[in-house]
This record gives structure tokens, sequence and C-alpha cells, in this order.
């Protein structure tokens, strides 16, 4: 028999994630999910952490949803439960504008497609029901776009990210809420880089019927705890009528398993998928520090962070095309242009982990996920400048900073 090898354990040494997410978990989260006792998924209090989270969940997203509820994973899981309702042949427009909201295009896609236009190419279909709209790169999607196209195609679905973290662009969410509800169009909206970064109420746009959203982001919790959603009576009666082809993403069936049936919440729910107690923990506390911060004060703080560092790197020559609050997209300075990604490179070996873009053209992305401190912020600008300084962009990083601490200080003397 051959020798096993067995490696060393793993140690994985701290790193600042300064990029568009997962971000920095809250100690506070780290240390719910590690004290918390060894127990199976029906005990008593990991059920009542279930329904107290489902409770704190609707005041976070602002809605009186019944079916709002986490899913186990990450925001892909969320995404994935919520387009389960689209069915082979449905009508559907999705608009796109970046890597991310392009994956909810390909997703759709295959959900939408017919046996015959999956078979012809499975992994990349074309189905004749779906319509893209593709905005390009750095650009946002308006709601004139979408009036537009749901006045052409007059689909049963729209979909949209509500910010695309691939180009850092904020699409027009009130624009596409108004334009479904006008049309007659049942809008799902991928909020999962929005949701605990913008003040924002869903049930205020009556147009769009599900939300999906992650943990790893605005939440700021582990990244495989639970991705919230949340649904209309509209589109669960919807899903009733037409069925989905999935088990395990089956927004109904989640829900039953928070103790939410027949649209009324219950004391005890029935079985679907196996919770971690540790899990439950974590996502229970991210959503306690949330309320207890508001999500009024974090997106005032997310706002002026992000002006600190956009105003930072641009003095240092870097062109910012992002509006994004909790990430900066840029273009280097001339002098460094075509080499962002050997920066990043550079950055992420020595524990600062800025991202590039995952399409073309290729720019960098500074994210500030839970990091709305004037020594956190001063951290990035400082470790950026110089990185750009190793490559020969020849800023004056005490120019940089004395402008990072005059931005603090007008704060400071406001308050």
């Amino acid at each position: 028999m051959a020798d096993i090898t067995i490696f060393p354990q793993l140690e994985i040494p701290e790193t600042i994630a300064a990029g568009p997410g997962p971000g920095n978990t809250d100690p506070r989260v780290l240390q719910r999910f590690a004290s918390a006792g060894v127990a199976d998924h029906m005990q008593a209090d990991v059920l009542r952490g279930m329904i107290e989270s489902k409770i704190m969940l609707r005041e976070i997203m602002g809605t009186g949803n019944i079916h709002t509820f986490g899913v186990a994973g990450t925001g892909w899981s969320g995404l994935d439960t919520m387009f389960s309702a689209v069915m082979p042949g449905d009508k559907v427009v999705v608009f796109t504008n970046g890597t991310f909201s392009g994956i909810d295009g390909l997703t759709v896609r295959m959900k939408a497609a017919t046996a015959e236009e999956l078979a012809a190419n499975s992994l990349d279909p074309k189905p004749a029901s779906v319509t893209i709209v593709d905005v390009p790169h750095g650009e946002s999607v308006t709601g004139e776009i979408v009036e537009a196209a749901l006045a052409k195609h007059k689909p049963k679905w729209a979909a949209m990210a509500h910010w695309e973290t691939g180009s850092g662009r904020i699409n027009d969410l009130r624009g596409f809420s108004d334009a479904c509800e006008k049309h007659g169009v049942m809008g799902l909206i991928d909020a999962v880089s929005s949701l605990g970064v913008e003040d924002f109420r869903i049930d205020d746009f009556p147009g769009v019927h599900g939300w999906a959203s992650c943990p790893q982001k605005g939440i700021c919790c582990l990244p495989l705890t639970y991705a919230p959603v949340s649904f209309t009576d509209q589109y669960i009666q919807s899903l009733r009528a037409s069925g989905t082809r999935t088990f395990a993403a089956h927004p109904i069936l989640e829900a039953r398993h928070w103790g939410i049936i027949d649209g009324k919440d219950v004391e005890k729910g029935t079985y679907h998928r196996t919770h971690s107690a540790y899990a439950v923990a974590a996502f229970h506390e991210a959503l306690r520090i949330l309320l207890q911060e508001t999500l009024a004060q974090r997106a005032k703080d997310y706002a002026f962070h992000e002006a600190a560092l956009r105003e930072a790197v641009t003095a240092m020559g870097c062109k910012v095309t992002s509006n994004m609050t909790s990430l900066v997209v840029l273009n280097l300075p001339e002098k460094l242009a075509g080499r962002e990604a050997e920066l990043v490179q550079s950055c992420r070996a020595a524990g600062f982990g800025i991202w590039p873009t995952l399409s073309e053209p290729v720019q960098v992305r500074i994210g500030i996920l839970n990091l709305l401190t004037q020594p956190a912020i001063t951290e990035i600008v400082t470790r950026f400048g110089a990185a750009m300084n190793e490559m020969g962009a020849d800023i004056d990083m005490s120019e940089i900073t004395a402008l990072l601490s005059r931005h603090f200080d007008r704060a400071m003397a406001a308050e």
C-alpha cells in the first residue's frame, strides 16, 4: 500500500480583504461562531436563533414579506433560489453591465431554456424566450433602458443587479421597479452587494417580487452562513402554479424549514436541509450588529469612507469610474496604464487583498467592506500608494496622508 501524505495543518495568515467581497467579518461574529456549542440543527436554541434571525432580517430588508429568510451558503445560493421560479420557456429580460449580472443572465438562460435549447449548448444556452440587454462595462442600467426593453418585449420576469461589483456601478432600482410595475412584469433583483450597505427598504419597490443577497458583503458575516432572500406573495403564488425543477433551492421548501408555512410564521418548521448551529449563531450576531448600528448610520459611514479613499487615489493620478460606496474601481495613471493586473498581483502577494476586474478592460478594484475607520482607510491608501511607487509612480505619500487627515479632521470638526 502506498504511503499516505499527511500535510501539515493549514495556516492562513491575516490579510486585508480590500476587494469587492467577501468582506471583513466582525470579530464578534467570529466569536459567536467559534463559541457555539455542539448541537444538532433541531436543538431549541438553534431554532430560536432561526426565528429571531428571520424577524431581524425583515427589519433590515424593510419588508412585510413573510417569505423572508436565509438560504444556506453564499450569495449564489440565494440567487439560485430566487431564479428557481423561472421555468423553461418563460419570457425574461435580463439587464447586464458587468461580470456578475452577466452570470445572472447565464443562470436565467439555463433555467429558461427548453430541453432542446439546453441540449444544443448546455453550458451557454441561447433560449428564444430570454432577452439579454447588455449595457457597456462602466455604465449603469438606467430606468429608460429598462422601460424601453419591457415595453418592447413584455416578459413575465425581468432581472437586474442592483449594485454590479464587476464594474462598481449602481443601477437604477427605482426606474427598474417602476417599469416592472407599469408593464405588469415580475422584477427580480440581485442585491448581493447593496444589502447592508445602502439604506433602502425593499417594500418601497413594488415592481420587484424577488430579492437575493449574500452574507459576506454588507451583512459582514462568514461566507458560508445564510444568503438573505425575500419573496412577495405574488412570487410565491406564481411558483406554486408553475412548480420548479429544483428541490435544494426551492423557495417554498426552504421557507418551511424556517417556520414559514402557508404564508404564516409557525412555531416549528419542517425538515428541508441540515442547518449548522455555528452558522445560525454567526448570522444571528451579524444581524444584531447591523440593527444596533442602524442601516442608516452604516450607509452614511460607507459614503464617508469611500469619499476619503476616492479623494486619495484620485490625488495619486488614478481615474475612478465607479459610483458604489463600498468599492472603488479605477484606472491607473497613464504612466502605469496596462499594468493593473501586475499591481494587483504584487499587492495580493504582500497580504493586501485588492482585486482586478474580471472582464475587459482590466481595472483595479479596492473595497472597504467593514473597514470603516480612519486607520483602515489610511492603511489601504498607504499600501496602495507604496505599491504604485514600487512600479515607478513617484507619488509623494506625505501629501496623500495629509489629504486623508484633512478629510477625517473635517468630519471630527463637524461633529
